[in-house]
């Protein structure tokens, strides 16, 4: 069989080198093994995540010791009920007094010795953990407050773009109750967003589908 070949690496080749026609040699753009489609870091979002984005004091929103620190727990489900291992949740938040860690502030910078405000938590296993102060609550800017709440960004496999969502507390009733943007969502499904108190802090599942997926807003 001849072989017409336009490459200069095998025009005039003859059976004294590798190069003869028609057979393929490594390093000349031809196949030389059976062509399979695999799923590359510019197909999926994970779980690439892990990869030098956290790092060990990243879930340390307050330094260890702090007086009042609480620990923020949860695990990440898929719409399937399986654990998340390898998302990531991001946290933002004021601190006690209701001012955040940051010098655009009007009312002036956190005060609290150590406190950062951002913590950012990896999911082995499915949980994050993050150590933090429980947040107090801050102006709605038209005058009146929001409850006590911690902003929540979560990344994980399959999301081209993160989620957002909020974490509020159980035991403040009626600061959840005035609050703005939780009241104004159907009542039977204020509970995705609302923390249960444990022994060292609080927890709160995030379900990223399903029946019982966690309210995410649109930011």
């Amino acid at each position: 069989m001849a072989f017409e070949h336009e490459s200069p690496l095998v025009q005039d080749a003859d059976e004294t080198n590798d190069r003869r026609p028609g057979t393929p040699r490594r390093g000349t753009g031809f196949l030389d093994e059976p062509f399979t489609l695999r799923t590359t870091p510019s197909a999926t979002v994970g779980p690439y995540l892990a990869i030098g984005l956290t790092w060990p004091d990243g879930a340390d929103a307050v330094a260890p010791g702090t007086a009042g620190e609480i620990w923020l727990r949860g695990t990440v489900r898929d719409g399937n009920g399986d654990v998340v291992p390898d998302a990531m949740v991001e946290t933002w938040q004021a601190d006690p007094e209701g001012r955040f860690a940051h010098p655009d502030d009007p009312r002036g910078s956190a005060s609290t010795p150590g406190f950062r405000g951002f913590g950012r938590s990896a999911t082995p296993g499915g949980e994050f953990a993050v150590r933090t102060l429980k947040p107090g609550a801050v102006p709605d800017g038209e005058g009146g407050l929001q409850a006590p709440h911690v902003d929540v960004s979560v990344f994980a496999r399959g999301l081209l773009d993160r989620l957002v969502t909020r974490i509020y507390f159980a035991d403040e009733v009626e600061a959840n109750a005035a609050d703005p943007v939780l009241s104004a969502l159907p009542e039977d499904r204020r509970a995705t967003l609302v923390a249960q108190r444990t022994e060292d802090g609080y927890r709160l599942d995030i379900d990223l589908q399903g029946e019982d997926e966690t309210v995410f807003f649109a930011v």
